[in-house]
């Protein structure tokens, strides 16, 4: 056996690539396999707030970033009708939040994984820990043993159930239908710059945001649902009940809808944590660990949090070491992720909500404020580090 230990991961998204380029710069050995004969990434954008700019910078994606994002400036939130309640500005932090086209995130990430470390075409077929290893087994026929195995591989994750975990998917009882708008056809959004607008009403809301460096308009419309919608990227939507749901919105929000050529429905469903995410030498992260509601944007955040935090506990470790330096990690972030999980549903609540009481909502606008910033000042990689001497104090690991 390597001294080096041979870390397998399964899934090749934006959580598994960025972990694996967190570990490689902590000295470890990774292997991707997807199980997409390309990498396609479905979707409009990710949200790369400054928890999560922190750590890309700290592996030198930094100007990669800037190139493909449009800068975060500031919110604006009205009511359906148009009335202002909230315009604020992002604060002046030294980090910088970002929108970023999906495809265009994976396409960098995926560049930026050394030739012969990602391989395409490998759907996982079983996993067995046996002998001091994993051996993990796809349907193409490959067979490959691994001291450590990490299962970034979404809220359908095989490596889950290979674990002994089961989800119970909830839907919210809304969906959501997407689009992208070319933002010279909106009048709306000349002077927006890196503004993101949000309209909140009775059982829905509206967002709209700049990818794309600015040339595109990213559209988000949450409406309430007695179906049970899929949870997929790709679901064609209906133009004209789209629009039914608005009448009478503010006039930003019809244009937009006015604009789209076409637009794709997605069923948001929620999940309670987990109870654990790691069993022998295989772990989760990111959404096959915590997937939850996207109303905070924090789920490719807390993924890229997951990766960095591993590749802490993981450096260094002896082949006999990995299961419990695997537990530590879980310890050290299912706490954070569970409160985020629990603050996005709370957050979709308050934006599906008319309020009588201005009052009342500008009390949970200002909580709700406070906990983001708290969220988006965290350094996972810094947190690691004082867990893991703990941990390693504590003769845990």
């Amino acid at each position: 056996m390597s001294e080096k230990l041979q870390i397998a991961i399964v899934g090749g998204g934006i959580g598994g690539l960025t972990a694996a380029l967190a570990l490689r710069a902590r000295g470890l050995s990774v292997t991707v396999f997807e199980q997409a004969d390309e990498l396609r990434e479905i979707g409009a954008r990710v949200t790369v707030f400054p928890n999560a700019t922190l750590l890309l910078h700290r592996i030198g994606l930094a100007d990669e970033i800037e190139k493909i994002g449009c800068p975060i400036t500031g919110q604006l939130i009205r009511t359906s009708t148009g009335e202002f309640i909230n315009a604020s500005t992002t604060p002046s932090t030294g980090i910088q939040s970002y929108n970023v086209h999906r495809a265009e995130f994976l396409k960098l990430l995926a560049d930026a994984q050394p030739k012969g470390t990602l391989h395409l075409g490998h759907r996982l077929s079983g996993a067995r820990e046996t002998d001091g290893h994993v051996c993990l087994s796809f349907s193409n026929g490959a067979t490959v043993n691994s001291d450590v195995v990490i299962g970034a591989d979404g809220i359908h994750s095989a490596l889950q159930r290979e674990i002994g975990l089961k989800t119970h998917p909830s839907s919210e009882g809304i969906m959501a239908y997407r689009g992208l708008i070319p933002t010279e056809k909106l009048s709306w959004a000349k002077d927006i710059g890196g503004r993101m607008s949000r309209w909140i009403g009775k059982g829905r809301s509206f967002l709209c945001y700049p990818v794309s460096s600015g040339r595109l308009m990213n559209m988000v419309a949450f409406v309430p649902t007695d179906l049970d919608s899929e949870e997929s990227w790709t679901a064609p939507g209906d133009l004209t009940a789209l629009s039914a749901e608005y009448a009478g919105w503010d006039d930003p929000v019809l244009e937009t809808i006015g604009a789209l050529d076409a637009t794709f429905r997605w069923g948001i469903y929620d999940r309670a944590p987990l109870p654990y995410w790691s069993a022998g030498r295989t772990t989760l992260l990111g959404d096959a660990a915590h997937a939850m509601v996207p109303h905070l944007g924090q789920g490719a955040a807390q993924a890229i949090e997951d990766g960095f935090t591993l590749a802490v506990f993981l450096e260094g470790a002896k082949p006999e070491e990995v299961s419990k330096r695997l537990k530590a990690y879980e310890r050290a972030r299912l706490e954070r992720t569970s409160q985020i999980q629990a603050l996005a549903r709370e957050t979709g609540r308050f934006f599906r909500a008319e309020y009588d009481d201005v009052a009342e909502r500008d009390r949970f606008m200002a909580k709700w404020m406070a906990a983001n910033g708290q969220i988006r000042g965290h350094d996972a990689e810094k947190v690691a580090k004082e867990a893991f001497v703990l941990a390693k104090d504590a003769r845990s690991i």
